[in-house]
């Protein structure tokens, strides 16, 4: 049996050895895999890192860009609001002024003039009601 014996033994033997090289190379597959796997996912990061930098910029510059648009809107709003008074300050005096001129005209209603000389004391009355 000793050389049974020897001959399983270095059956048994080589079945370990080959099996070690089989799970080393597969132990090396699964670490090379794994590595790229990584290697893949840290190289999709940083780009990932990069087009972030880039619409972070972007959209910096439209919420300035906005900002900028929001105060001119306010510029724009306060000088409507300045131009209505104004126009109201106008019609107020326009009003006025149409009230002085009806008086003036009032004041003259039933006088008629032939020539130059005749109109003289109205046209005077007239813009004296009217200044």
């Amino acid at each position: 049996m000793s050389a049974l014996g020897a001959l399983t033994s270095g059956a048994v033997s080589g079945i370990w050895r080959v099996a070690a090289i089989a799970l080393a190379a597969v132990l090396l597959v699964v670490a090379s895999s794994t590595g790229t796997g990584w290697w893949l996912a840290a190289s999709d990061r940083d780009e990932a890192r990069a087009a972030l930098v880039v619409e972070q910029g972007a959209s910096a510059a439209l919420r300035t860009s906005i900002g900028e648009q929001n105060r001119a809107i306010d510029g724009m709003a306060t000088a409507t609001l300045v131009a209505q008074e104004r126009g109201a300050a106008a019609q107020a005096q326009a009003a006025a002024k149409v009230k002085k001129y009806d008086a003036a005209l009032a004041q003259i209603a039933g006088a008629r003039a032939s020539t130059c000389d005749e109109a003289m004391p109205a046209v005077r009355l007239l813009l004296e009601g009217v200044r």
